[in-house]
């Protein structure tokens, strides 16, 4: 069975895109559909644009969903989904993706999660850091004794924990990590705490667009971040996307359950290959770990 995967925010670079744009007529079309439904031109900033471009909330998740959603069009025919999964905002990608949402209106729900949650992070600074080399356990057991708001954001694979609260609780945090070992502890150059309490009111107002959004049943099932799980319900799936906002994304439990539920070959698209990394990542955990069991 065949996995299509699509990343989130932290995969653009400057010209992701125009090769795309250059080489397909359909792709163009898409292009141009998006600059009229954004009302600003993101392909130039897609196109021309530096890090520092793209690096904004409201240009960045437009941008890696166009390029993921655009790309699995212009595959046409050789695009042939048997499950489909995101990273954060790339799940709504992979809802477009599996025909679950259009995409045009999976563009403008994108857009608007992405001005509300930085408008979330204009509330109070906040910020994330990675956390390499150290069980998830062990991460959460540290994160009960700081005194300040941090929490676990993405579990992306074994070994490799994204935390997500106040700059003064991720710096705590990130000191008590490197006392107890942690091999390597990264602050994240992002615009907030992603995933964490913080983007309470950047819910509230996707809700708001999710519940006036027509949703259909999607081709195949779709493995959400909240839950790590196989999800078709329709109903089920707009809950989870709002509660994404401020729920861990559990990508190692979704690597987990896709290979459970017969995923032979798992395919990213869009932007970069971070998320297959991460699911080899998981394989190899799953095969250490039926090594060592007992007979």
């Amino acid at each position: 069975m065949r996995a299509y995967v699509f990343p989130g925010q932290g995969a653009q670079y400057p010209g992701m895109g125009k090769d795309l744009y250059e080489g397909s007529g359909l792709a163009k079309d898409l292009f141009g559909k998006a600059n009229s439904i954004l009302k600003f031109r993101i392909t130039d900033l897609m196109f021309d644009g530096t890090d520092e471009d793209l690096r904004q909330t409201k240009v960045t998740q437009p941008a890696i969903f166009l390029h993921s959603v655009i790309l699995t069009r212009v595959l046409g025919e050789n695009f042939r989904p048997d499950m489909v999964a995101g990273h954060s905002l790339g799940e709504f990608s992979a809802l477009v993706a599996n025909k679950t949402l259009s995409f045009e209106d999976g563009l403008r729900l994108v857009s608007k999660r992405a001005m509300a949650m930085q408008r979330a992070c204009e509330i109070e600074p906040s910020t994330m850091a990675a956390i390499l080399g150290m069980e998830d356990e062990e991460v959460e057991s540290i994160l009960k004794n700081v005194d300040d708001i941090v929490v676990p954001a993405n579990y992306n694979s074994p070994g490799q924990l994204v935390i997500s609260g106040s700059i003064s609780g991720v710096e705590k945090a990130c000191k008590l990590f490197e006392e107890a070992g942690a091999k390597r502890v990264i602050p994240l150059k992002v615009g907030g705490a992603f995933h964490s309490p913080f983007m309470e009111p950047a819910g509230k107002e996707l809700a708001e667009a999710i519940n006036a959004t027509k949703f259909n049943n999607g081709i195949c099932p779709i493995y959400q971040n909240v839950t790590g799980q196989s999800v078709t319900d329709i109903e089920i799936i707009k809950k989870n996307l709002v509660a994404q906002l401020t729920s861990p994304v559990r990508w190692s439990q979704i690597a987990r359950n896709m290979i459970a539920d017969g995923a032979s070959e798992v395919i990213e698209v869009g932007p970069g290959a971070v998320l297959q990394g991460l699911v080899k990542k998981v394989k190899r955990d799953i095969i250490t770990s039926s090594a060592v069991m007992p007979d």
